[in-house]
């Protein structure tokens, strides 16, 4: 017999659907009335008519900002149907798809944090889509919300479950950032067979995503041999391609430092803090994992991928809707209520940025407001790394 939803849950859920629709309606007329550019959606739908064409990805210029290519060339593989679909149609389908991938991502941190209350996922999507990195995301028509929702699919499932490590090795394939979760499950195996615990499901989920990858990667490496030459062997290094470090936008600690030196190239003090971070990010993230606190595990990678990527873009901190979700579920209220405000307030726009590099120039306050997002992180792995203090046992 078909189960019947109670009168009072069917009426949550039912409540909470329409006010996330009409926070997407009143949504998307906002981002018309703002007149988004979608100049990301651009490039991707550029590098899919150079594929097709058989031209040089890498050598590609694009819109009037001559924007580079600069993701491997699986993704560009991925983008050749965009090219099939007119350009006012395309811009509605990416916006339409993003907020579809916003519900699907809060419904994944809900289940990340476990937390199973239906209509939560609704009430979550129709505040984050007002979010900083969201908003921005939307408006570049990035590809952020799909990145993530194939990461935390793949990490909030139990387990040793089907397929498991093909959303982080597809990811991967697509944007290199979430080969760090890669790099947790491996070290989470290699830390649990020395202490004698057995590897657990890690090694298997970590030898899953890298077959994922390499499957994506030789996939466009047979179809586009000249461009995943140059990509692999030369582009990939070339982090100057994607953007200055100063820019306001990158929340990185490459860009936190550029501009509290006030220089465009921190180089080794970027470096030497980036690999300090990274180690002190895994092995947070390690320990929370072999504590059984998977939540805290996925969240302390992902904030740290963004903190030592050389560039992390405000719209790439997506992950703040599941970072606020841990801190709230787990009686953080204080910091879930704060770190929201943080990525709610557009802060980091406050301060001059543009044409005349003026980040190079900040003072003190105009420095931390442009530093938000990446002070936030972390001040997460300090807490992170305080509650997983302690010994624990293995739990796979």
């Amino acid at each position: 017999m078909p189960v019947i939803a109670p009168p009072a849950a069917h009426r949550r859920t039912t409540t909470a659907l329409g006010a996330c629709l009409v926070s997407f309606v009143a949504f998307w007329i906002a981002q018309r009335a703002a007149h988004v550019s979608m100049i990301d959606l651009k490039v991707y739908r550029a590098e899919a008519a150079t594929v097709r064409a058989g031209g040089d990805l890498y050598a590609l210029r694009t819109t009037a900002a001559r924007l580079p290519t600069t993701y491997p060339p699986f993704a560009a593989l991925l983008f050749t149907p965009l090219t099939l679909l007119d350009t006012g149609l395309l811009r509605t389908l990416a916006r339409a798809g993003n907020l579809a991938l916003l519900v699907v991502f809060a419904r994944l941190s809900l289940r990340l944090v476990g937390h199973a209350r239906e209509e939560a996922a609704w009430w979550i999507a129709a505040v984050a889509v007002w979010c900083e990195p969201v908003w921005t995301t939307m408006r570049y028509g990035q590809i952020n919300l799909l990145i993530a929702v194939l990461v935390l699919w793949d990490l909030s499932r139990p387990p040793g479950a089907r397929w498991a490590g093909a959303g982080v090795g597809l990811a991967t394939a697509v944007k290199l950032t979430p080969a760090l979760f890669a790099v947790f499950l491996l070290a989470t195996g290699a830390v649990a067979r020395f202490r004698g615990d057995g590897t657990g499901p890690w090694l298997r989920h970590a030898r899953g995503a890298a077959v994922a990858f390499a499957g994506a990667t030789l996939l466009a490496a047979a179809l586009l041999p000249g461009d995943s030459w140059r990509f692999w062997t030369g582009m990939v290094f070339r982090t100057s391609r994607v953007g200055r470090a100063e820019e306001t936008a990158n929340q990185a600690l490459r860009g936190v430092l550029a501009r509290l030196l006030h220089t465009p190239d921190p180089g080794a003090v970027w470096a030497a803090t980036a690999a300090l971070v990274a180690l002190l990010g895994l092995t947070v993230a390690v320990a929370a994992e072999l504590r059984g606190e998977r939540a805290w595990a996925v969240v302390g990678c992902a904030v740290t991928a963004l903190l030592v990527s050389p560039v992390s873009w405000s719209h790439h901190w997506v992950w703040c809707v599941p970072l606020v979700l841990l801190l709230w579920t787990r009686g953080h209220r204080a910091g879930a209520v704060g770190t929201a405000l943080v990525f709610g307030s557009y802060a980091l726009w406050w301060v001059p940025h543009g044409p005349g590099r003026p980040e190079l120039h900040q003072g003190l306050a105009q420095f931390a407001l442009s530093a938000l997002y990446g002070g936030t992180g972390l001040l997460f792995l300090v807490l992170a790394g305080h509650r997983c203090r302690g010994p624990a046992g293995v739990r796979p």
